[in-house]
């Protein structure tokens, strides 16, 4: 009775295989001009999808020189072309995966046959698949469905309609793609364990060695896997990553494409993998070194702001050539080391080199006594605290520049007016009510001059001087100008330097901070959150002649065919004319030589002309240095960063502590600087600064 009622069934399956194997061969007979009749709409639309589609490659980010610093990936590939794959490779995946390779029409009769036997059973669709269609059902799921899950479970599905799409799909690429093609396909796109994807990266991370090199053993380990890469993994799987091996080192023997003795030999062998785990680069910029890492977050987060998506930078196989000075980052990296060891319990030093010029800003440096990672015991944050504004404890007097500057430009003072400079001042808030408490100011001492010239002032920093300035100026301009000089983000951000909280009843939290100082004079004294990249452009802006440009980290990128890909790129801006650019820096220029840095500058032996401007927190929690030298322009702040901030203290090494009067900008953020600059410019001629702007001497209004 059993057989009975099978016997339908079963005469029903025959014919349906019949069917399936003349629809599937079809094509093949009549030829390639009627087979585009043949396939469906869908088959179709898939065969362009698998045409168009790109495999994911791997982004290569390097320094301006060309050296590698990171790589950018989702699947960890290296393409390799049929000459690059070693014969035994070859032998290996056909041995075990399609006996019937190089002489079948795209699929096997025989197995489409069995498939169709099994599936009328009422089991799941098994056997059948040649490489050609293994190729097609690997590209669907790992290339063109990549990011939609249930178009790869649709790829998975264990039926015969899943079958007969790849089996009209694989006689395409039969009559089009020869078969070393189809076969270099194949072993590029396949996976092996966990993100390594195709035989170039698969022998570089099991065994160190490239597709062509590889041996009989470690050729049928990896063909070995390709059928199921999590139960054949070598690291968690020994035994039966070993047996499967073997399977396919006797399917060689039986496939005539090994002898007997050598898979005797190669049989008796280890798995021979790297003893540690497979070598697989980093897929982000946590992998980069140590001066580079986070130079590589900042040129991937430009990236993103310029119109890239994250997939292309993971998949694109770019090459991005940055702007990164390998030797400025390495001798920045040793000086900033040296003022703070990497681990030191709470302090952190960032430091940020641009070049100025009229056309970019090219950034050279951006590194930190941290390290860019994720172990807090080593030293690392995942924080990029050298171009975010991250430091929520100001860059201190270091403001003051801006404060000058809009001075300078709307006429209140020139670089000799006379400042009114009496101890214990206080001044009425903008904005203010009869409620509103003065803001009362003190200076860091009793030695200052009163009046006090704002060139004098510049170098010696008192806080009276200018915070009645910034109070006669209006805070509108002090802003607006110090957006214009440089500090896009950072205003942007809000007074913890994070994302404005429109939810938040508490302006310090909800508002940008270029409308939340609109009403503080406490902004020119700098105790607010800013990024030291941000305050290094500041700089640059100011010795390009008051030409203002993006900080740049990128020189080129290169797609994949080696054609160059554009960036796009905001434009340079005039923010101030050139006059009062110069003016400013000529301001700038008496502090390393009778100001707030000139002890440290005679201590490190420094004579070179050049910008500074120091800045001291309240409670030296955090101090800055922004100046700039030849084609340097830089910033150097270091601040409290751990849970438990303190003050700063001077000394070796430079320490979290209660030290009476802590740090200063001069004593603890200018000395890299200057440990960095003598060694960079040492054996080259002094660049002399630019004259001040007559017309920017004295108050105008």
């Amino acid at each position: 009775m059993q057989l009975s009622r099978n016997v339908p069934r079963f005469l029903g399956s025959c014919a349906l295989a019949g069917v399936l194997v003349a629809g599937v061969l079809a094509p093949v007979a009549m030829g390639a001009g009627v087979l585009s009749n043949q396939v469906s709409d869908s088959v179709d639309g898939i065969s362009a999808s698998l045409a168009t589609s790109q495999q994911p490659l791997v982004t290569t980010v390097t320094d301006r020189d060309g050296n590698p610093i990171a790589t950018l990936f989702d699947q960890y590939r290296v393409p390799v072309a049929y000459n690059q794959i070693a014969p035994t490779m070859t032998a290996a995946i056909v041995s075990v995966e399609d006996r019937r390779f190089w002489s079948e029409g795209g699929v096997d009769p025989k197995g489409m046959v069995r498939a169709a036997l099994h599936d009328s059973s009422g089991g799941s669709t098994q056997g059948g698949s040649t490489i050609t269609q293994q190729y097609v059902k690997n590209y669907l799921i790992n290339v063109v469905d990549r990011g939609d899950k249930a178009a790869q479970y649709a790829d998975k599905a264990d039926t015969l309609a899943r079958k007969l799409r790849e089996a009209k799909i694989a006689v395409q690429l039969g009559q089009s793609e020869s078969k070393e093609d189809i076969l270099t396909g194949y072993l590029d796109v396949v996976e092996f364990a966990g993100n390594i994807y195709g035989v170039g990266a698969a022998a570089h991370a099991y065994f160190h060695t490239t597709p062509d090199k590889l041996n009989v053993q470690q050729a049928a380990l990896l063909a070995g896997m390709v059928n199921n890469p999590n139960a054949y993994n070598p690291y968690k799987y020994p035994q039966e990553a070993l047996n499967r091996r073997n399977t396919v080192i006797d399917d060689m023997v039986t496939n005539r494409m090994l002898a007997e003795k050598d898979a005797e030999i190669a049989k008796a062998s280890p798995l021979g993998v790297l003893e540690n785990g497979p070598d697989i680069p980093s897929s982000t910029c946590l992998g980069a070194p140590d001066d580079a890492g986070f130079f590589c977050a900042y040129a991937e987060n430009y990236l993103l702001q310029a119109g890239f998506t994250a997939d292309q930078l993971e998949t694109g196989g770019y090459t991005i050539k940055t702007t990164m000075d390998p030797a400025v980052a390495q001798t920045v990296k040793n000086a900033v080391n040296a003022n703070v060891p990497t681990a030191q319990n709470g302090v952190a030093n960032a430091f940020a080199v641009i070049r100025p010029g009229q056309n970019t800003h090219e950034v050279l440096a951006m590194v930190a006594n941290r390290n860019y990672g994720t172990d807090p015991d080593k030293g690392e944050t995942s924080t990029n605290i050298v171009a975010d504004a991250s430091n929520v404890f100001g860059a201190g007097s270091s403001f003051k520049i801006f404060t000058s500057a809009a001075a300078l430009e709307t006429g209140k003072a020139g670089l000799n007016t006379p400042l009114p400079n009496q101890a214990g001042q206080c001044f009425t808030q903008p904005g203010a009510n009869r409620y509103t408490p003065p803001y009362c100011v003190q200076n860091d001492g009793t030695n200052y001059p009163n009046p006090i010239s704002l060139r004098d002032g510049l170098a010696t920093s008192p806080n009276v001087a200018f915070v009645g300035l910034e109070s006669q100026v209006g805070m509108p301009a002090v802003l607006d100008m110090a957006r214009r000089l440089g500090l896009r983000n950072t205003l942007n951000t809000n007074d913890a330097g994070a994302i404005p909280d429109p939810r938040s009843s508490n302006p310090q939290y909800s508002e940008p901070q270029s409308q939340y100082f609109q009403n503080k004079l406490s902004f020119t004294l700098g105790n607010s959150p800013v990024s030291p990249l941000e305050m290094s452009n500041v700089s640059a802006t100011l010795m390009s002649g008051g030409m203002w440009c993006p900080p740049n980290p990128i020189l080129s990128i290169t797609g994949r065919d080696g054609k160059p890909v554009p960036v796009k790129q905001q434009a340079c801006e005039q923010v101030v004319p050139p006059g009062l650019a110069n003016t400013l820096e000529a301001g700038l220029s008496q502090d390393t030589i009778s100001g707030t840095s000139a002890a440290a500058a005679r201590a490190a032996g420094w004579t070179h002309p050049d910008i500074g401007k120091t800045g001291t927190t309240q409670q030296s929690e955090s101090v800055a240095f922004v100046g700039g030298v030849d084609d340097y322009a830089v910033a150097s702040m270091v601040f409290a960063d751990g849970p438990h901030p303190a003050e700063i203290c001077p000394g070796t090494p430079v320490h979290l502590g209660n030290c009476g009067h802590g740090a200063f900008g001069g004593t603890v953020a200018a000395p890299p600087y200057f440990h960095a600059m003598s060694q960079l410019l040492a054996g080259k001629p002094d660049v002399q600064l630019p004259q001040p702007d007559p017309a920017y001497l004295n108050a105008r209004s």
